[in-house]
């Protein structure tokens, strides 16, 4: 379970670089892979993990603990993952030019079938891609992240309902696509 003691948040909160970067190591990783499951992109993911952490270095001192370190953290993860992927909504080239290197990948991956588990979580990612944003991170922090859907709501300021509510939608969804996709990797 991912936390950080308060003496240890209080202490970054001054400034101490060292206690910073234990917040960091801690949940780097996490944001990271929560931004990259919603850009889909490696070099976007990394951008908005460092504007995750500036924005946590900054406010840090005004972080309250009245939730905890993680959802706060969690929270900004998915405000800014959110907010970068309208920004690049609108640079359609941009993202047009990523759909035909996402499609190459793909089809090169195809060919190699002997690469089964590349091909599977490349299923797995485009069943997440076909969600919408909100049921995708509803999905990613419940299955993928094993947060409860208490950690949930509260990160993302829902009702709990709300997030039981997208994840069985979302589901629901991906089961039936599931055999679409399956096919194609045969």
């Amino acid at each position: 379970m991912l936390e950080v003691a308060p003496h240890i948040v209080e202490k970054a909160a001054q400034g101490d670089r060292e206690a910073f970067k234990f917040i960091y190591d801690t949940f780097g990783d996490f944001v990271y892979r929560l931004a990259w499951r919603m850009l889909r992109h490696e070099q976007d993911a990394e951008e908005v993990a460092q504007d995750v952490f500036l924005q946590v270095y900054k406010k840090l001192k005004y972080f309250r603990q009245e939730s905890s370190l993680k959802t706060w953290i969690f929270r900004i993860a998915v405000n800014l993952t959110l907010n970068y992927r309208k920004k690049m909504s609108r640079n359609r080239k941009r993202l047009a030019a990523y759909r035909d290197q996402e499609t190459e990948q793909y089809q090169t991956r195809r060919k190699n079938m002997d690469m089964f588990k590349e091909d599977y979580q490349k299923a797995i990612d485009r069943l997440l891609n076909m969600l919408n944003p909100e049921q995708r991170i509803c999905v990613v922090l419940r299955s993928i992240e094993k947060m409860s859907y208490e950690e949930i709501a509260q990160t993302l300021n829902i009702n709990v309902n709300t997030v039981r509510s997208r994840v069985m939608r979302a589901r629901e969804k991906m089961m039936s696509l599931k055999e679409v996709i399956m096919h194609e990797l045969r």
